[in-house]
């Protein structure tokens, strides 16, 4: 899995029929800064308003995805978001004039390809992945639906569907590595049961949708009459049904097809928790309504996380260590008050500190009861934030990080030798004219033993 945030290269462009919509739709891909994020963009609508690839702003799930915001509305999104989280896009503009997606062969593999001929670009910033660190679930007794994320240290899903159908038996589907997406899981087309047509016809849609960006399975031989009617519908002089149960004995791209596209659509659907996740997924007759409760569950567990002490792996190699750290930084020792960075993605960093007793602090600092000073923790959180405002500018050797700021500082517990300080600073807003507002918290374990809101301010060299 990629540790750096990535955007498209340039920006590409395609067109094609909105599956509910019917309405011809021109859509663009344009790169994004770090910490964009994916945002739709209606330039068809007064203002061209966005709406940001955010749980939040879902209002439909009933045939596909569709987000909304200030009355901007954008349908149909899971194809794209698959396979922009499957690549590990993190930062693009999708701009499109109307309002849904378009389905063009009812997969993802022709949103993969346009990708590709942007090309990706990885950006100087790291990932800021959610490890899931207690299952999260989410159940659904009377359709016998259950989704669950659990702990992983990687990224992986496995999609079991059943249908009751005598053409599509109980089937499974699996990705261990998102590398195989392309040729395995991204080709899987939608699709759809002739017994749903009329009534999602009724309801005004399907009206872009054809046998040639869905796959239509038939439960029944039907009569004469009513092959005319469903010709009529996907826009046929006539159709077929023959021994496959698939319309037109439409050929599957694998034999488990169904359960596979199922899949695509799931990782299209947790892209939008807005944090790219470790952790392995697995759904039991999934949806876009569980796929969407389970991305909101998740994202109610991140606001959890983010309340608690920040966790890191002692065993993982760190963004700095003391040496990078010392490049960045003008402090040396003793002042250089932070061993290593472990966690950096634009807008929060992490970082720790031990405690040692032979630190020259504790020679005059209480030298019978040692404690950590106050002012070394805001002065250790604040080394932490600097390198966090450094690294932002692209060019991190050209300035000096100035604090200039301090304001509702807490000590709530004492530090002692032997402990180890994790530090968080997170930007409380974009960095502007070389001043970063930051808020800033050191924690012994869970207990958080100092808090800190701090401004610093990057003056030329």
């Amino acid at each position: 899995m990629n540790s750096k945030q990535s955007t498209v290269s340039s920006e590409v462009s395609l067109s094609g029929v909105g599956l509910h919509s019917g309405e011809n739709v021109n859509l663009s891909i344009a790169p994004a800064a770090i910490n964009h994020g994916i945002v739709f963009q209606r330039t068809d609508l007064d203002g061209q308003p966005l709406v940001p690839a955010l749980v939040d702003y879902v209002v439909d799930t009933s045939r596909g995805t569709v987000l909304e915001k200030d009355g901007a509305r954008v349908q149909t999104t899971e194809h794209l978001l698959s396979a922009l989280g499957a690549l590990q896009i993190d930062n693009v503009l999708v701009k499109l004039d109307g309002p849904e997606i378009p389905i063009l062969d009812g997969s993802a593999l022709l949103f993969v390809e346009l990708i590709e001929k942007a090309g990706i670009e990885e950006q100087n910033a790291l990932r800021n992945y959610f490890r899931i660190t207690e299952a999260v679930q989410i159940n659904n007794e009377d359709h016998s639906i259950e989704l669950a994320a659990l702990p992983l240290d990687d990224y992986r899903l496995t999609v079991m569907v059943d249908y009751q159908s005598k053409v599509i038996s109980s089937q499974h589907a699996q990705l261990h590595n998102l590398t195989d997406y392309k040729e395995y899981i991204a080709p899987c087309r939608t699709f759809v049961f002739v017994h749903e047509l009329e009534n999602l016809h009724k309801a005004g849609l399907i009206k872009g949708g054809d046998l040639s960006n869905a796959v239509v399975i038939a439960e029944n031989i039907e009569s004469d009459e009513r092959m005319s009617q469903l010709a009529e519908l996907l826009g046929k002089e006539k159709i077929s049904i023959g021994e496959t149960g698939i319309v037109n004995d439409e050929p599957l791209k694998f034999k488990n097809e169904p359960a596979r596209h199922k899949l695509l659509d799931l990782i299209g659907d947790l892209v939008l928790v807005g944090r790219p996740l470790k952790g392995h997924i697995l759904a039991a007759r999934p949806g876009h309504a569980a796929n969407v409760d389970l991305a909101k569950a998740i994202k109610k567990a991140i606001a959890v996380s983010d309340k608690s002490a920040p966790t890191f792996d002692p065993n993982a190699e760190p963004v700095f260590d003391v040496n990078g750290i010392a490049k960045l930084l003008p402090h040396r020792y003793p002042f250089q008050l932070v061993d290593k960075v472990v966690s950096l993605d634009g807008t929060s960093v992490v970082g720790i500190k031990n405690i040692t007793m032979n630190e020259p602090q504790f020679t005059g600092h209480f030298p019978d009861n040692p404690v950590m000073p106050g002012v070394l923790q805001v002065e250790a959180i604040a080394q932490t934030g600097g390198v966090l405002v450094l690294t932002s500018t692209g060019e991190p050797e050209a300035y000096w990080p100035y604090l200039v700021g301090i304001d509702k500082c807490r000590f709530f517990k004492n530090v002692l030798p032997g402990d180890t300080l994790v530090i968080k600073c997170t930007l409380l807003a974009p960095i502007r004219l070389g001043v970063a507002k930051m808020h800033g918290e050191a924690w012994v374990g869970d207990k958080m033993v100092c808090s800190v809101d701090m401004t610093a301010r990057l003056v030329k060299k």
